[in-house]
């Protein structure tokens, strides 16, 4: 059985002056829940958990475990460019009650893909929570190869590979050396259409903050085979991916947030609020897929 199927939101973490905004964490929460996603990925790269204190990272983790309280499966960013880091992040999450972990590759430090093998090795020694990669190269400047996946998969607790490096040619090379042993996600929503035909279980989404129930739908169109229906939903919804990311991630989506009447707040500096100009695409994005597909 996949430790992950249909869609998994990343995430965004509500701020307030003094720390995180807990009420609207939990209202935020809720909207996903009812919303149907399956997992919750909390303090991904979309949570900003590296402008997060320690005290902050613990809180928050808590917080979505209770609230959650076994209605979707609470995944948690561990990843670091510090191994031993990640491994405490990871024996956190474990004993705060977490049912996953997901590990971007380590950032800045740019290490060889041996180095890629024995970081995931040791996150997956600190606990033996479901473990999931994350390739984002154009974040972290180092680029999970398909190799390099195929020998991951051999990790016992290592279930799966959040790919967000654009390329789908090596998308499709990682799929077929890594089918069969372990899962497949999508971490770029402009993507997702794609990686789930070609076998990938889930996606890993930002857009299912504004729009969970239809990511969610996107998901299970393609799972059951009704390709038509989820090429026109995946349409519709590429406009609102393309806003999402016109600046770097969390920037537009905790703004699309805020328009949809949730208190999102903005970023944490060095991060800026949303210019003015990728505020007006965004808005339109959204009231046009309104209007399309929920109307």
């Amino acid at each position: 059985m996949a430790f992950l199927e249909g869609c998994a939101t990343a995430l965004i973490t509500p701020f307030k002056e003094d720390g995180v905004d807990l009420e609207s964490y939990g209202e935020i929460i809720e909207a996903q829940l009812m919303g149907g996603v399956d997992a919750l990925v909390v303090l991904g790269t979309t949570g900003e958990p590296a402008t997060m204190s320690e005290r902050e990272r613990e809180e928050t983790i808590s917080f979505a475990v209770k609230t959650v309280h076994g209605r979707a499966k609470v995944i948690v960013g561990v990843g670091s460019n510090s191994t031993p880091h990640a491994e405490e992040n990871a024996r956190m999450a474990e004993r705060l009650g977490a049912d996953g972990l997901l590990a971007v590759t380590p950032y800045y430090n740019k290490c060889t893909q041996a180095g890629l093998l024995a970081y995931y090795e040791a996150i997956s020694a600190a606990s033996p929570l479901p473990l999931i990669a994350y390739n984002v190269p154009g974040r972290t400047g180092v680029n999970l190869l398909p190799e390099t996946a195929e020998r991951l998969a051999e990790i016992p607790s290592l279930v799966g590979i959040k790919e967000a490096s654009g390329n789908m040619a090596q998308v499709m090379e990682t799929m077929r050396r890594i089918r069969g042993k372990i899962e497949l996600y999508s971490g770029e929503d402009a993507l997702n259409f794609p990686i789930l035909a070609v076998g990938g279980s889930a996606v890993i989404s930002v857009v299912s903050n504004l729009f969970p129930a239809e990511v969610k739908a996107l998901t299970r169109l393609i799972a059951e085979g009704k390709l038509k229906e989820a090429a026109r939903l995946s349409d519709l919804l590429l406009p609102v991916a393309r806003a999402c990311f016109a600046e770097v991630n969390p920037i537009p989506v905790k703004e699309g947030m805020n328009l949809l009447g949730f208190r999102a707040g903005l970023p944490r500096a060095p991060l800026t609020s949303l210019e003015p100009a990728h505020r007006a695409e965004l808005l339109s994005a959204i009231e046009t897929f309104r209007k399309e597909y929920i109307s």
